[in-house]
This record gives C-alpha cells, sequence and structure tokens, in this order.
C-alpha cells in the first residue's frame, strides 16, 4: 500500500465513514455538519401505479454527441398515457429553471454554502453545463468550499494520479525502460560528452520476467493478470445499450480504458480488496459525468478526477466487498439487516409477510440493491437522479440508499402481500418502472417510528 500518494480533501465523516485505512492511505477526514429535507406531503389513495419515464433527451447527451460523433443513448422508455404524465407541465419547467439558476447561482459563489448545496441537489440537478459534475465534485469533497482553492487542489490530485499510474499500471520491462533512459541522461550528463565504451546495465535477478521470487516485479505484475481481463470482461458488460461505454468506436474505446485504469489501480493499491465485479457499475455513473463535462480540461481529466471520486464514494461501503467482513458489524449481512428493521418500522405487516410467510430475505434481491447503489435497477438517467439524492444526503450515502430500498419495497407492497415466493423474488429482482420523485419523497418519509408513515394502499 502506498502512502500519502493522494490526499483526500477533508469532509464530514458523518457523510463518508472513515473506512479509507483499507483502502489508499495518506487520506484524512474532518467533521462538518449538513441539513436537508423536504415538507412535501402525499394524500392518501390506492398503491402508486409504476409507468416507463418519459423518453428526452438531455442536454449531456447533445454535447456528449457533438464531441464524439456518437448519437446519444442513454434511454428512456415511453411513459404509458394511463398515468397522466405523458407531458411536462410548466410549472414542472419553471421549477427545473429555478432549480438550473439557484444552482448556477450557488456555484459561481467564491465561497460554496455546502448546506444549500445539498439541499439543492436533493430535488435532482440538471443535465448539461458541466453543473452536475462539479456538484457532485462538491459534495464527494473533491473540490473545497472555497474557490480559490479549486484550481490548486485539482491539479495537485491530478499530477499525483498521474505519478501513481507511471508506478502501479507500466509493465516492468516499459518502468524499467524509463528508469534507463532518465539514468543515462544522467550519466552521459556527469560524463560532459567524454567518448568511451558503452556501458553494459546488468538484470538482477528480481527484475527478470522469469523470475519466481516473490519479491519480483514482474511476479507482481502477472499476478494481476487475471483481474486485468475480469475487468476487461465486465466492462464489456457495462451499460451495453449505451454506446458511451460499449461501442467500438475510438471513444466509446477510450473510455473503457480509462475506466480499466482506474479500477485496476484500485485493486493494486487495496490487495486486501482488489476489485470486485459490481466496482465497473459503481464508477460507470461518475466517470459519466466527469467525462462529458463541456469544459474541455475538466473532460480531459475525467480520469484522474473519477478515480478520486470513486474512492471516496466507497469508503463508506467498501466493507461490503469484502467477503472476510460480511458477518461483522460493518458487513453487507449487517447492512441487510437494517434494511430489515428499516421495513419493520414503518410496515410490519409486509415486514412479516416477507420474512416468515414468503420467506423473501433480503439477501435474496437487496444484496445487489445496496452494493452496487441500485445501478442494475433503473435506467441510467434515473441512476444519475437517485445519486443526486444519495450524495446531497447529510447523513451520508448509505443512510438515503437503504430508505430507498425501504420505500421500492413499499410502492409496491399490494403486489408484494398477494404473491408467493417465487412472485416476490421475481418481482424485486426485476423492478418495475416508477416515478422516481414519488419513490424519493417516500424515502425521505420513512421514520422509525411506525406511526409516522402511512403509505397508501
Amino acid at each position: 500500500m502506498l502512502k500519502g500518494k493522494l490526499k483526500l480533501p477533508d469532509k464530514a465523516k458523518r457523510v463518508f465513514p472513515d473506512r479509507l485505512g483499507s483502502l489508499v492511505a495518506g487520506f484524512d477526514d474532518k467533521d462538518e455538519d449538513g441539513a436537508g429535507g423536504s415538507d412535501l406531503v402525499f394524500e392518501s389513495g390506492k398503491e402508486l401505479e409504476t409507468f416507463e419515464p418519459n423518453e428526452f433527451r438531455s442536454e449531456l447527451e447533445s454535447e456528449y454527441e457533438e464531441k464524439s460523433g456518437i448519437e446519444s443513448d442513454v434511454g428512456f422508455r415511453q411513459r404509458s398515457d394511463k398515468d397522466g404524465a405523458g407531458t411536462v407541465s410548466a410549472s414542472d419547467v419553471i421549477a427545473a429553471d429555478e432549480r438550473r439558476s439557484d444552482l448556477a447561482f450557488e456555484l459561481s459563489q467564491k465561497e460554496i454554502n455546502l448546506e444549500k448545496l445539498q439541499r439543492i441537489a436533493s430535488s435532482g440537478l440538471p443535465d448539461g453545463g458541466g453543473l452536475r459534475a462539479t456538484a457532485w465534485k462538491l459534495l464527494l469533497d473533491y473540490l473545497p468550499a472555497s474557490r480559490d482553492l479549486w484550481e490548486k487542489e485539482l491539479t495537485e490530485n491530478r499530477l499525483k494520479y498521474a505519478k501513481l499510474k507511471e508506478e502501479l499500471l507500466l509493465s516492468p520491462s516499459e518502468f524499467s525502460r524509463r528508469k534507463e533512459v532518465a539514468l543515462s541522461s544522467k550519466e552521459q550528463h556527469a560524463d560532459n560528452d567524454v567518448d568511451g565504451p558503452l556501458r553494459r546495465h546488468e538484470i538482477s535477478h528480481e527484475d527478470h520476467p522469469l523470475s519466481l521470487g516473490k519479491a519480483s516485479a514482474w511476479h507482481q505484475y502477472f499476478q494481476y493478470t487475471e483481474i486485468a481481463e475480469q475487468i476487461d470482461r465486465d466492462l464489456q458488460r457495462t451499460h451495453p445499450d449505451m454506446k458511451f461505454f460499449s461501442a467500438e468506436s475510438s471513444m466509446s474505446r477510450k473510455n473503457r480504458e480509462a475506466m480499466r485504469n482506474i479500477l485496476f489501480l484500485f485493486a493494486k493499491l487495496n490487495p486486501a480488496i482488489r476489485y470486485v465485479q459490481g466496482m465497473n457499475e459503481v464508477l460507470a455513473p461518475i466517470y459519466y459525468v466527469f467525462s462529458t463535462d463541456p469544459d474541455e480540461q475538466n473532460a480531459a481529466n475525467a480520469e484522474a478526477d473519477s478515480f478520486c471520486c470513486f474512492v471516496r464514494l466507497l469508503s463508506g461501503s467498501v466493507d461490503h466487498f469484502c467477503q472476510q467482513l460480511d458477518n461483522s458489524s460493518v458487513g453487507i449481512h449487517s447492512t441487510l439487516s437494517r434494511l430489515s428493521e428499516l421495513l419493520k418500522a414503518n410496515d410490519e405487516e409486509l415486514w412479516r409477510h416477507l420474512e416468515f410467510t414468503t420467506k423473501v430475505n433480503p439477501q435474496f434481491y437487496a444484496f445487489r440493491w445496496i452494493t452496487l447503489l441500485l445501478t442494475q435497477e433503473f435506467n441510467f438517467n434515473t441512476i444519475l437522479r437517485l445519486w443526486d439524492s444519495f450524495l446531497s444526503n447529510p447523513y451520508g450515502v448509505q443512510e438515503m440508499l437503504l430508505r430507498v430500498c425501504c420505500a421500492m419495497l413499499l410502492c409496491v407492497k399490494s403486489r408484494l402481500l398477494s404473491g408467493d415466493f417465487a412472485a416476490n423474488l421475481k418481482l424485486l429482482q426485476h423492478y418495475p418502472d416508477i416515478n422516481i420523485e414519488y419513490l424519493l419523497q417516500v424515502a425521505r418519509d420513512l421514520s422509525h417510528d411506525t406511526s409516522s408513515f402511512h403509505l397508501p394502499l
């Protein structure tokens, strides 16, 4: 593990628990308070009907098309007319414009008010203009609140990332070649161009490609070959419906290469965890948002920025990827138990039906929900909207994630109560399309006191 390679700007432990000791050494934390909330109340009535989101093309995707020449493919399926939401109302447009204006104004301030930014982001960040990219960097504490420090922080972290890549991602032969070129250059300068016999540089046993010693650079390099191959396979399957990730254009291949570097570097820096399948899905939204930033310098450095923010995001859930910790207080089973307790506190009838009647335990469906931050359950633009709420939650990503997972159960309560094991498992493993704003509101309204929350049936 490399110490002091990348400095994680200090933000609240409340938002991102200090799990980076097992990730990248040298990252710091500091406490800071936040706030957020909502007063929206839904009237009682029948259970929410699920629907497919409206089809539209965001400014963000249009900007990417102009840069890359690739047709946008962040897809939305047409919402059925029976939902009565086939068109966007004038009030929705006005509200969206107001949020965009508020966000642009806040991001233009010399000192960013992080609490205000959290409140704005919790309602959804606009596509286009690089606003989401900048906001996410602030919410993940990659950018400090003071705008005057942005350039310095970005330059330092991007240079450190480049150094990490040079040290850890180059093959031993390429690293040795560069080292030898640098050494020869120094020697030539010291000899002051004096003619003489060529010097032969001996290759040590540890630097030989056939060396089996554990200290051999080649032995360590070959150890990660299997991991690299697994990452490549997973990246080929990352959002196959999106040309940004899966096409064979030069731009798509460049995107996959950048993501491969990030995941491979993370694996090398964290030998206790390495790479776990699914990390590619967690990285995808971050890299997409940063690389489609219309600011050319930011887009050109999307790989470095994505790596730093990927580490920060995983800091609160990395133990979910560590099998040895599954049964510990910070492991995935403990988190699944918290979800079960949250459901019991808000709807004991549904909890009993799932837990005892049909025996559909959370590990059968929520393991994927939680470890992959719901990136497999919804379309891509919906994922971005969910992540706006996750990252802006003052109590942390995991707290809001569990609330949304519980709300997902409550929103299909009647179907779950009428279903058996097979039907319920299929429903939860293939969650239906839903009004995402309603789902988020249900999640925000959840309480540990069952008397304070009632979902209309």
